[in-house]
């Protein structure tokens, strides 16, 4: 296993959430709601912020591999994603994301990668652009929603957004949570490769008088593979004032992608 790949996995795969916060609100599923109306509920929701600061403990598992690992999560909205993992305080690898560059090192076996965003696409089998990382982390829809590509419908215990015309090599679906309009799950599926990529955010915090997520469970399946990963927000500090160092070390060798 490719040790900062399971962490990337984790923060950079995908999508969304449930509640489990003080906030109170009230759990009644509106059956006569518009698209309209639940998209601008959501919208509403989204967590605000200039910068972010977390703890996360990360624990991925593929079925032949498992690992847990505390890594730092530092972001600057809307210009950079930087994520440290250390043992001991021992540095053992370093993300940077930035709207045009995607840059990371591990002191494991000395590699490093320094360009788009053609890694992290590589490694979730999916297109992403920092965008979509940047709303995944804080909690918001991966996607832009607009009320005319979008239908609603209920389940027993959330709101259904489906688009009203799915692609057909890559299909999605929302869930959103009625007790604050976050998302409460959200559904990738590329048919073609047989890959399904649920993201199920378990529970939330305040932070900044804004929900961020707590626990997030992520389930990949690629065919006959499958891919186990938790993230736990230890905490989150709201509008720090943060440095982002990174600097890749002399000596390392490039990734090249096959």
């Amino acid at each position: 296993m490719n040790f900062f790949k399971a962490t990337t996995f984790i923060f950079l795969s995908t999508l969304l959430l449930s509640c489990g916060t003080a906030r109170k609100a009230s759990t009644a599923i509106d059956k006569g709601i518009s698209a309209k109306e639940l998209i601008d509920l959501h919208k509403k929701s989204e967590a605000r912020f200039k910068t972010i600061a977390s703890r996360v403990q990360v624990n991925y598992d593929d079925g032949e591999t498992s690992q847990s690992i505390t890594v730092s999560l530092r972001m600057q909205k809307d210009e950079t994603i930087w994520v440290s993992a250390s043992i001991l305080g021992i540095t053992m690898a370093k993300l940077l994301i930035t709207p045009d560059n995607v840059s990371y090192y591990e002191t494991i076996d000395k590699s490093y990668f320094d360009g788009d965003f053609s890694l992290l696409s590589h490694w979730l089998g999916v297109n992403i652009d920092f965008e979509m990382a940047q709303n995944i982390l804080s909690g918001n829809a991966i996607f832009e929603l607009n009320d005319k590509n979008y239908l609603v419908s209920v389940t027993d215990t959330n709101y259904k957004l489906t688009p009203k015309k799915q692609q057909e090599l890559f299909q999605h679906i929302f869930l959103l949570n009625p007790a604050n309009f976050k998302m409460a799950s959200q559904q990738v599926a590329q048919p073609k490769e047989q890959r399904v990529l649920t993201i199920d955010y378990t529970s939330y915090q305040e932070a900044g008088n804004h929900l961020y997520p707590k626990e997030i469970r992520l389930n990949a399946i690629e065919q006959s593979k499958q891919t186990r990963i938790t993230l736990d927000y230890r905490n989150i500090d709201v509008n720090p004032v943060l440095t982002f160092p990174f600097r890749i070390p002399n000596g390392y060798q490039e990734i090249t992608l096959d």
